[in-house]
Formats: C-alpha cells, structure tokens, sequence
C-alpha cells in the first residue's frame, strides 16, 4: 500500500505518449475531400484508456497516497478506471455509486470489476446524488462512506487538473489537422483540448448526453482551469443516440462497419457516436473541402478481463 503523502509513480505504468495518430482511407470522407485520422488514445495503457489516462493521472499524483474518492452510475467507465488506478498503484478507492436501491441486487460486470479491482462501493439514493457538489451534502457522503479525508475526484474526473491534464492532447494535435474532434461527457476532455491546440485549429465537441447543458459546462471548466476561455471550440449535439449509454441497431452497425474497414475498435457509448457524427457532418460539407479532420479515439470496447 502506498504510505501517506507519497506521490505514485505514474511513470512506473510506462503510458505510450504522445499516443499514436494514425490516417485511415475512408471513402465516405474522400468522395466530400476530408482528410481522416484517429488519435489513438485508447493505445496509452491497457488498463487506463485513453481520456482516462490524461484526466486522472494529475488527480492521482495530486491525492499524494490518500484514499480516492469518486463518483458514477452502475456503468461507469470512469469508476472502473479508478478502481484499476487503486489496484496499479496501489491507491485506495471509494466509489460512491447512483442508485440506493443497487446495493440490494448482485453487481452488474462492471461494479463487479470495481469491486475485484479494490474498490470500496457506496451505494446512495438519487436525489443525494443529484447534490453531491454541495458541500454539506458532499460531507455527509464521505462521512456515511467512512472516506473523511479523502482526496475527491468528480464524477467523470472532470476538474481543473484533469482540464489542464487533457491541454497535453490538444498540443499533442498541434499543426496536424484543421477540425480535432472528440467525444463528450462531462467536457473535460474538450475543454483542455482547446487550449491545447494551435492558432486556425478548431475543435469539435459531440456530446453523448442530450439536454444541452454541455456548452456552459465546459466554459467554467476552462474557468477553474486556465482563469477564462481558451481556444476555438464549439459542440454539435444531434448524436447523442438518446442519451448517455443509449445505442441503436444502426448505430452498432456503424460501428461494426467502421471495426471491418479499419481493424479500429470502435467503443460504443463514446467513440462510434463520434464518428457517425463526423461522416454525418462531411456529407454535410460542415468539414472542410481540402481540410484534415482528427478523431481522439478516447476508449476501447470494454471487456470483463
């Protein structure tokens, strides 16, 4: 177990950064004259996957040994890469899950993980979850979890660490393609991408949750961040799929295509609503005729190791 105050040795972990970028020969792209290529963030470590690896990384070496808290639904990906941080790393983790009434019903794969990773799980009703961000209420959450003291990382692990941890992908792009697009949750990735990325650059935001909240999300990240706005960004948000976690035949069948084309695994809740919207906004001409346009593949498929 890591001692108290001790920094982790993240480098220990051997991440592949700068992650590969990679041009694929798309001829959806092609025929409207857009040029493709994935930024393989799902190839920085095996077990800390791509967004995950630049979010969390600053917040790990941040708690200094203490026990690390966060939050998320029954599917979170973002608890599962904590809970495999802990295990690294050597880290305590305490996820604080949505839903009371789970605590009574047999672990999903994914909490299952969790749990098998080290996690310690915390089960809370909705309504607490919904004012999590409240103080008092925060407290009383670590206080009912026996986590006091605790070093707190937001569901999503989107804070200004993580925003600051994510400039790095944006820099990485720096000079390499006109549009840099990403897939969004809770918009930490996009806004350290933006501020990352170089003069004429754009970058792109696709939100997988519907409710158009994600714009003003993003600005007071880059607020906590960096002091105020940073960089060219805007978000389309017709590519949600129904919300966050929701798929549809077509859009496995996309995503299946996609994987058959280009020997690319595609994630499903995150990456393949991405790229559907890229062909969608190429046929559109939203991309530039004669421009490059870059995709951060920010997941892989999960699997139940």
């Amino acid at each position: 177990m890591t001692s108290p105050d001790a920094v982790p040795d993240l480098a220990a972990l051997r991440p592949r950064l700068p992650s590969p970028l990679q041009e694929l020969a798309d001829e959806r792209f092609a025929r409207c004259g857009v040029r493709l290529l994935v930024k393989r963030d799902d190839l920085i470590h095996p077990e800390l996957i791509g967004n995950k690896w630049r979010k969390l990384a600053p917040n790990l070496a941040a708690a200094a040994g203490r026990t690390v808290v966060t939050f998320g639904g029954a599917y979170s990906n973002h608890l599962r890469a904590t809970a495999a941080a802990g295990r690294l790393l050597g880290l305590p983790t305490v996820g604080v899950v949505r839903g009371q009434e789970l605590a009574e019903r047999p672990l999903n794969p994914s909490l299952a993980r969790c749990v098998a990773d080290g996690m310690r799980l915390h089960f809370v009703d909705r309504s607490t979850y919904r004012r999590k961000a409240e103080p008092e209420t925060l407290a009383a959450v670590l206080r009912a979890a026996g986590a006091e003291g605790a070093y707190v990382v937001p569901e999503g692990g989107s804070n200004g660490l993580a925003v600051r941890g994510c400039r790095a992908l944006g820099e990485e792009l720096r000079g390499r393609a006109d549009v840099v697009a990403v897939a969004c949750g809770t918009g930490g990735t996009l806004a350290g991408l933006a501020a990352g990325i170089g003069p004429g650059q754009r970058a792109l935001g696709i939100p997988v949750l519907k409710g158009g909240f994600l714009a003003d999300d993003v600005r007071a990240l880059q607020v906590d961040a960096f002091g105020g706005p940073r960089g060219d960004w805007r978000l389309d948000e017709r590519f949600h799929f129904g919300g966050y976690g929701r798929t549809t035949p077509e859009l496995h069948a996309f995503a299946e295509d996609f994987e058959g084309r280009h020997g690319v695994p595609v994630e499903r809740l995150y990456v393949a609503k991405l790229l559907y919207g890229l062909v969608a906004l190429a046929e559109e001409g939203v991309l530039p005729r004669g421009g490059t346009v870059a995709a951060v593949v920010t997941g892989a498929p999960l699997t139940d190791r």
